[in-house]
């Protein structure tokens, strides 16, 4: 049975940073690129990041680039989202999402095999 378990979220002031991570279980996680979502109350689920099976290769929202920074660490089976400079707009709910195939349009939910069951991150003004 796969399970990706996300922790790390919290309340955090504007300005101020968090690490979330993801603990992944039941897959042989070198065979998955992993990714992050989030979904704000009243709007669609969007992409964050995406990391490569290898690490090598990192994608990026346009709207977190130069502030976020996707990791992983294949020995631990665990995907990090290093969180920066956060904004009140960045309050969400985080999943973590493993996907075992390329696709160009790697940003669509549906691109990917499993998810956790999220984390809440709420960044205040």
């Amino acid at each position: 049975q796969v399970q990706l378990v996300e922790s790390g979220g919290g309340l955090v002031q504007a300005g101020g940073s968090l690490r979330l991570s993801c603990a992944a279980s039941g897959l042989t996680f070198t065979s998955y690129a992993m990714g992050w979502f989030r979904q704000a109350p009243g709007k669609e689920r969007e992409f964050v990041a995406r990391i490569s099976w290898s690490g090598i290769t990192t994608y990026y929202a346009d709207s977190v680039k130069g502030r976020f920074t996707i990791s992983r660490d294949n020995a631990k089976n665990t995907v990090y989202l290093q969180m920066n400079s956060l904004r009140p707009e960045d309050t969400a709910v985080y999943d973590c999402a493993a996907g075992k195939n390329y696709y160009s349009d790697y940003q669509t939910p549906r691109r990917y095999d499993y998810w956790g069951q999220g984390t809440q991150v709420t960044v205040s003004s």
